[in-house]
């Protein structure tokens, strides 16, 4: 099968990538899905570490694949004059250099943002790591889990009379590399006015804490940490998810009106009178027996029955879909959000950019310096 190439917004630029693992890749992934050229620079050996973590399909990680695809891979050792050549003319032609190692790697391979500087001047020169380059916990090693632990996402997050819990995902690692893209384009934009580059420094720490919403809203508010809600919305109701008959729905009701609404479409009209629920600030203090009220008539009839009526009289409702069930979506067959990269399916560009094609064919993650003799070639 044939694979297209999307020439995005960024086509043109030049991006030399010497992340690692994912908060990094999965940055300078949209990057390329819209249009700059990647050139990755791994080291001699196995390369990205992720090179080696399962899951696998056809020999090929998964882990790897997901936010790699598109990018043309070479090896090079930056201890080696040979190899620091190449980089160097690598740097001199490059818009875009992006790491995300531990702060201090970069001065000590020789490559500090003044050195950079001297090399190219509109180099826009992005660092993602755990805690950033300021700080004293600047130095300090950080997975995801990690930074998830220490920004208090995982304390707010689970059931009341629970253990705090991970967030499903690696947060962390994925917010940090958006914010990375985003500091990368902001960067560009600026340089269009100013003429020069810029170093972008992005913390994981940093990215999870502007994602806490609520529970930092609860902070400021009270001076207090929250308490783990479950799957309910602090500071509207209802706004949770309810059990029927068979199985468990979602409801979101964020005004007066949509709760009436909600409450004729359960034949319980008198509800919204009952002064207990008869505003969202009422409705809130006393969630839990309006949650009985509710699931008492929702467990008269199945899921289906209460998606379809619920949904009829306007109120957003949803039923709890597994990851299969979702990527089996019409929806996201439509949105294009599940392509085929290099024969593998994974995750679509959400960034839709009119004039600008979205191809499902994509070009997958490059094996190990498969690229490595044409870019020695022409940045020798």
């Amino acid at each position: 099968m044939n694979e297209s190439i999307s020439k995005g917004p960024f086509d043109g630029l030049l991006i030399i990538d010497l992340t690692h693992v994912l908060n990094g890749p999965f940055g300078t992934q949209i990057l390329c899905d819209l249009g700059a050229r990647v050139i990755k620079v791994e080291q001699p050996g196995h390369g990205d570490d992720t090179r080696t973590y399962g899951p696998y399909v056809d020999g090929q990680s998964l882990y790897y694949s997901f936010v790699n695809r598109g990018k043309e891979s070479v090896v090079l050792n930056l201890k080696e004059d040979k190899d620091r050549a190449i980089f160097i003319n690598m740097l001199q032609k490059a818009d875009v250099l992006a790491e995300n190692f531990r702060p201090g790697t970069m001065e000590k391979l020789g490559f500090s943002w003044e050195a950079l500087q001297k090399i190219n001047p509109r180099l826009i020169y992005a660092s993602s790591s755990g805690f950033g380059h300021t700080g004293p916990m600047r130095n300090a090693p950080a997975y995801d889990t990690i930074i998830q632990a220490m920004s208090g996402i995982m304390m707010e997050t689970g059931f009341a009379d629970g253990p705090p819990v991970r967030v499903g995902t690696s947060l962390s690692d994925l917010c940090a590399g958006v914010y990375m893209f985003c500091g990368i384009a902001s960067a560009l934009y600026g340089r269009e006015k100013k003429g020069r580059g810029a170093h972008v420094d992005i913390a994981m720490f940093d990215s999870t804490l502007s994602f806490l919403e609520h529970g930092l809203m609860a902070y400021i508010a009270t001076g207090k940490s929250p308490e783990r809600l479950g799957n309910r919305h602090p500071y509207m109701a209802p706004f949770d998810v309810f059990n029927t008959q068979d199985k468990p729905v979602t409801i979101c009701c964020g005004n007066d009106s949509l709760f009436q609404a909600l409450c004729k479409a359960l034949d319980l009209e008198a509800l919204p009178a009952d002064p207990r629920f008869a505003s969202n600030v009422m409705r809130v203090q006393n969630q839990a027996q309006l949650k009985m009220k509710l699931e008492s008539v929702l467990n008269t009839q199945p899921a289906d029955y209460w998606l379809s009526r619920i949904h009829q009289a306007g109120v957003p409702v949803a039923p709890l879909l597994s990851v299969s069930e979702a990527m089996e979506l019409p929806q996201t067959q439509a949105r294009n959000m599940l392509v085929e990269a290099g024969g593998i399916r994974m995750p679509g560009n959400p960034i839709k950019i009119s004039g600008y094609p979205d191809p499902h064919i994509r070009p997958g993650a490059a094996a190990l310096d498969q690229d490595g003799v044409k870019i020695r070639q022409e940045f020798n």
